[in-house]
């Protein structure tokens, strides 16, 4: 089952965020909150969620 840990708030960020996160070996997916709403999910796996939290921290605060 997959978890949203982020809305990204452009897709730009929501790529940079997926590249990195693949980077570091996880298994990461982003979706389109709408077609309207320049909003995007950020999925990962839910037994990951704690180990990939840390990692996204890392990532948006360095």
């Amino acid at each position: 089952m997959w978890t949203v840990i982020y809305i990204a708030p452009t897709a730009r960020l929501a790529d940079m965020i997926k590249l990195k996160l693949s980077e570091e070996g996880f298994m990461v997916q982003a979706r389109a909150i709408s077609a309207s709403k320049q909003q995007f999910e950020i999925l990962v796996p839910s037994g990951e969620v704690e180990e990939i939290q840390e990692v996204l921290n890392s990532i948006l605060r360095p």
